[in-house]
């Protein structure tokens, strides 16, 4: 998250792992955890039909003695877009559509910015990222949170310009997997939500599984997410609770929204490699024809040199099916997925040649942990030596963190002492972009402040940087800076607006680089 095995033969080879978790697992884990500042992890793994650890460790929150157990839930991010997928499958066995049908065939008002790509736009295309929209494009309608209910969101898709021509190329999204919500309930009569608690989470038996933050907030046995922003850049100083404005937004919750438990994460891992059999069953959850189209490769992900500490772990061909990567490890094929939100990280990893599979989850952003610890589990159930691999990501991850904090220290120490051109009522006025919204820029005292109209926390005060450029200082400090660039026409009126990322190493979702504000006289297709 490449040319792949058949799934019937994959599964029909599966050979014995090695036993149960490597030995030491556990006490590996938690030096791990502590070694570099995780408050709590949670990891569940199954081998040959069975579970075989679904264990917590540390606590649910930083300075707080509740401890992690297999039952604590934890945001999962985009992993959860593969129970999104299982929804569309059941909806596909129930005959109620089918992956190559048309979008607009199930919501007539669905459109895409070309009217060809809307009408040609199926609903596999929704699912694999090759609709020529851009990275991350749209996120700001979801991240950092959000007021717009789904059914709005998906009405400004059509706003949203594309970055590469449809069906040529690889490039993550997050908002046609909202799009792929709001066609679960325009076919089946249910929210993603109540279809996910009443045809998912309830036959699997997942019964502390949850898909809203409302739902998350209300569970006492919740991982609270953590994160380090009050450093140069954010990923640096110290650890600290997210507060529950960082939960992401409910519109885009089939994208990424469901927090699982390690017990319950047992129960998908081994329905997963069961080809939809639900565990201790002979019912399904959805059949064997449609596992198959899960796993199937259907668009090539560019494969970037690695660092050569790394070398072995790049992959031969890599390539996204239907909310799962499906790509080789050391010559051996694995179907995963990685997912992120705010203050919880999580991968999902199937090997079924093995027929083993586990997920790793941490209530904060020590990225290092998940991926290392992943590597490591893939080497132990392959029989490979192992690679010390979450210490060469903390390395890593350190060595980058470093690099961008000087590189915006630098910035920042040093702008050019000019400007701003205009007074600053001047730059005063309400602004639009076709598919965010409206911003107001307005004087705050002897400053101006920037405010945001469905995002809670981004409002800022303007700190002038140089020239027409400010800087904007969010409420809330986890959420990334952006520059905030005015465009001056020739009768010294602002026509533009553009922002970019302070940091180097900005999430893709905030994606400000996509704005593009006009005052509201001038635009043409506002989004209101």
């Amino acid at each position: 998250m490449r040319l792949a095995l058949a799934f019937a033969a994959a599964i029909a080879v599966a050979a014995p792992a090695l036993a149960a978790p490597p030995a030491g697992f556990e006490q590996r884990v938690e030096r791990l955890r502590t070694s570099y500042g995780a408050p709590g992890v949670s990891i569940a793994i199954v081998e040959n039909g069975r579970a075989t650890l679904a264990k917590g460790w540390g606590v649910r929150e930083i300075g707080k003695p509740d401890p992690v157990g297999p039952d604590t839930i934890f945001g999962t991010g985009s992993t959860g877009k593969a129970f999104t997928v299982a929804a569309l499958a059941i909806l596909v066995d129930q005959g109620k559509l089918k992956w190559d049908d048309k979008v607009i065939d199930h919501m007539p008002d669905f459109r895409m910015w070309d009217p060809w790509v809307t009408r040609e736009m199926t609903v596999r295309d929704l699912l694999v990222h090759r609709s020529g929209l851009g990275l991350g494009a749209g996120d700001l309608l979801f991240v950092p949170n959000s007021n717009l209910s789904r059914k709005e969101t998906v009405r400004r898709v059509r706003f949203i310009k594309p970055a590469t021509s449809f069906r040529s190329g690889y490039a993550y999204d997050n908002i046609l997997y909202m799009v792929a919500g709001q066609l679960v309930e325009e076919v089946s009569g249910q929210t993603w939500e109540q279809f996910m608690q009443a045809q998912v989470f309830t036959p699997l038996g997942m019964n502390r599984s949850t898909e809203s933050a409302a739902e998350f907030q209300a569970t006492a046995d919740r991982a609270r997410p953590h994160g380090r922003y009050d450093g140069p850049i954010h990923g640096m100083g110290r650890q600290q609770p997210y507060g529950p404005e960082a939960a992401l937004a409910g519109n885009a919750a089939p994208a990424g929204g469901l927090a699982i438990s390690a017990n319950d994460m047992t129960r998908w891992l081994l329905t997963q490699l069961a080809q939809g059999q639900i565990p201790g069953s002979d019912r399904r959850l959805y059949s064997a024809e449609q596992a198959k189209e899960m796993w199937t490769p259907v668009t090539l992900q560019p494969i970037d040199q690695r660092p050569p500490e790394f070398a072995v772990l790049q992959p031969d061909f890599s390539a996204y099916a239907l909310g799962w990567d499906v790509e080789d490890y050391r010559g051996t094929k694995i179907v995963w997925h990685g997912g992120a939100v705010f203050g919880s990280l999580t991968a999902v990893a199937l090997i079924p040649e093995k027929n083993v599979g586990f997920s790793i989850a941490v209530n904060s952003e020590e990225g290092q942990i998940v991926r290392g610890l992943m590597y490591e589990l893939l080497d132990h159930y392959l029989g490979l030596p192992q690679g010390n691999w979450p210490g060469k990501y903390h390395a890593f991850r350190q060595s980058r963190l470093a690099e961008a904090a000087k590189l915006v220290t630098a910035a920042q120490a040093k702008p050019a002492r000019v400007g701003p051109s205009l007074s600053l009522d001047r730059y005063v006025g309400d602004y639009a972009d076709p598919w965010y919204g409206t911003i107001k820029v307005r004087r705050s005292g002897r400053a101006l402040a920037i405010q945001f109209p469905h995002s809670r926390g981004m409002d800022s005060v303007l700190v002038h940087h140089q020239y027409d450029t400010f800087r904007t200082r969010p409420a809330l400090r986890w959420i990334e800076p952006a520059y905030v660039t005015f465009s001056i026409d020739a009768d010294g009126k602002v026509d533009r607006i553009r922002m970019k990322p302070v940091s180097p190493l900005a999430d893709f979702s905030f994606d400000y680089q996509d704005l593009d504000f006009a005052p509201v006289a001038a635009s043409a297709k506002e989004a209101q």
